[in-house]
């Protein structure tokens, strides 16, 4: 029997006799430190993302999202109720005769608020940037982006059901 160097000399290639080394890969332990997010948002991917499958936070957004956006939906209809009856019941009552309002002193009355509110506005718009610069609410998105794409599905579907 000829040795692999005869072998090689002589131009046969036995593919048994190969010394290709080839490297197994456990494709779980792969796709647990190398996921998608991970190469997108960064290695800090949060601790959310490390503790739940994707299909958890997914679902996990999605339930809360859609709560929040059906409550929202609810909310935001009882209150343009309340504001428009308000409104209408004011103005038949005004019509009526029942109520005399005097428009140069709401008028006054409106200016002076404006006034009032562009004066407080501008002395706590650096305090309110502290807070957003303190919660870094784009980092927790960063962080937790499945879970967060997860609560604005779900938040549209509760503002459409």
């Amino acid at each position: 029997m000829a040795t692999a160097d005869q072998r090689e000399a002589a131009g046969q290639d036995d593919p048994e006799s190969d010394d290709e080394v080839y490297e197994v890969v456990d494709l779980t332990e792969y796709a647990r430190r190398h996921q998608w997010w991970c190469r997108v948002f960064g290695s800090n991917s949060g601790p959310i993302a490390e503790k739940y499958s994707v299909a958890t936070q997914i679902a996990m957004g999605g339930v809360t999202g859609w709560c929040a956006g059906y409550l929202f939906q609810r909310v935001g209809k009882i209150a343009a109720t309340a504001v428009g009856g308000g409104f209408l019941l004011l103005q038949m009552a005004n019509h009526s005769g029942y109520v005399q309002v005097d428009w140069k002193k709401v008028e006054k009355d409106v200016n002076k608020a404006k006034k009032h509110l562009k004066k407080k506005a501008n002395k706590a718009v650096p305090e309110i940037n502290t807070f957003i610069e303190e919660v870094k609410a784009t980092d927790f998105i960063k962080r937790n982006i499945v879970l967060s794409s997860g609560f604005v599905g779900g938040f549209f579907l509760g503002l459409a059901s």
